[in-house]
């Protein structure tokens, strides 16, 4: 997640005049999206420049997923994130929603989002309110780089495996859960990125590279050039972002 300028290129998702809430469904409670480079032709994420781990300190795994985390968003914008997480057979949903005031503009975004036992994003469905009205999409992904948005195929984000919303300091919890990271190593993961205002989707090139860890933390360098933009994230024994510098702060 990062805030940046609205560009043309972003595929605008629908309009519609639902109401929110009528919008998502599953099998809970219904709740409520970063340089451009040529389309990858398979989901491999690439290692690039990696040093070699640490001896005996390489894949420490995380913990289950809470039940909930919620994030107090600051400085880009001011807004609370609230996220629900639940795990079935085949992998888990995550079900949230972000309010926010950004630019003197109030919005709401709710999302749902459904990952695989790996961790790839399989669906996200993104419900997103604001002054100008409702918007919805649906993006669909097979877990092996090519995705769907409203039922349409969308070949410039071939070879992602994740979602990035705007909107959410919750999904760079995902390439950070399905890498499994050494110290020492780093890889790219780009992401299908969904805009907080109007849900456009875009590709976005992401780096990330796990450094030392800080007791039970892990910290790992992250670059999104496109926005040229880059700090250090911190992860709890979760894998959840502690603090999202400039962005957001864990509350719960």
């Amino acid at each position: 997640m990062s805030s940046a300028p609205h560009r043309a290129t972003s595929v605008a998702a629908t309009g519609s005049t639902q109401h929110p809430s009528s919008i998502l469904s599953g099998p809970t409670a219904a709740f409520h999206a970063r340089a451009s480079a040529p389309a990858e032709t398979s989901g491999t994420i690439a290692f690039d420049e990696t040093r070699e781990p640490l001896v005996g300190q390489s894949r420490m795994p995380f913990r289950d997923s809470p039940a909930f985390a919620a994030w107090r968003h600051g400085h880009a914008r001011a807004g609370f994130e609230v996220a629900f997480m639940h795990v079935d057979g085949s992998g888990r949903w995550v079900e949230g929603a972000t309010t926010a005031v950004d630019d003197g503009e109030a919005w709401l975004v709710r999302y749902r989002i459904r990952l695989a036992s790996d961790w790839t994003t399989r669906q996200a469905r993104v419900v997103g309110q604001s002054e100008a009205g409702v918007r919805d999409a649906t993006l669909d992904a097979d877990g092996a780089g090519r995705w769907r948005i409203n039922g349409a195929a969308a070949p410039a984000l071939n070879g992602c495996l994740d979602v990035d919303l705007e909107s959410s300091a919750l999904t760079n919890a995902f390439p950070v859960h399905r890498l499994g990271l050494a110290i020492g190593e780093r890889a790219q993961a780009p992401a299908a990125y969904v805009r907080a205002m109007d849900l456009g989707v875009e590709r976005l090139e992401q780096r990330y590279e796990r450094l030392d860890d800080d007791g039970d933390r892990q910290r790992y360098s992250y670059r999104a050039p496109q926005f040229e933009f880059s700090c250090e994230l911190v992860y709890d024994a979760y894998g959840l972002v502690l603090d999202y510098p400039g962005i957001a702060v864990r509350a719960a």
